[in-house]
């Protein structure tokens, strides 16, 4: 169910980074026929919790261009009785590649550790969310940056795919994978 609402999510992200319309999930009543979305929003939010928060916010912000938008607090109580942390307190940051309402989120927050796996040298090396795919505009102005920030690509890459499309591969500062396609 995670990698399905993964692949959702960055569908969403991708078409509004490229201003083209998102489909909305709906539902068709057999009865009239009529479709109704079943969600309040044509986005998902994903929640990254991230070894060094400082650290993955510049990742993020300054090298593939997010931007970051808000954010909140979890206080003990709601930590506890909504089963997400124990009871242990937390911020949570906001970050999107589009400032609108409707652009997906993508939450980084820390607990001061790091994970208790080794780094992934490949997708297969682990289970769950392994990669995202961020589909942009132009590619140059991100390697730039990936080289200025000294981030080693991965594999071959770039690569030109078929349609003449370049895809980058480079992992964040936790080793979640990154895809990047574009002209």
């Amino acid at each position: 169910m995670k990698i399905y609402s993964l692949i959702l999510f960055f569908y969403l992200l991708a078409a509004s980074c490229q201003g083209q319309p998102v489909a909305e999930n709906r539902i068709v009543k057999a009865t009239t026929g009529a479709a109704e979305s079943e969600y309040e929003k044509g986005a998902i939010s994903v929640g990254v919790v991230v070894s060094d928060l400082e650290k993955s916010l510049d990742f993020y912000t300054r090298v593939l261009g997010m931007q970051k938008t808000g954010g909140f607090k979890i206080d003990e109580d709601f930590g506890n009785r909504s089963g997400l942390s124990d009871g242990v307190p937390f911020e949570v940051t906001v970050l999107k590649l589009v400032d609108s309402p409707d652009a997906a989120e993508w939450k980084l927050l820390s607990f001061g550790k790091g994970a208790t796996h080794p780094k992934q040298l490949h997708i297969q090396d682990d289970t769950g969310v392994q990669y995202v795919t961020l589909f942009v505009k132009a590619i140059q102005p991100i390697l730039e940056r990936i080289r200025q920030n000294n981030i080693p690509l991965l594999g071959s890459t770039p690569v030109v795919l078929k349609d003449g499309r370049q895809f980058i591969l480079i992992q964040d500062p936790d080793g979640t994978f990154i895809e990047l396609i574009g002209q």
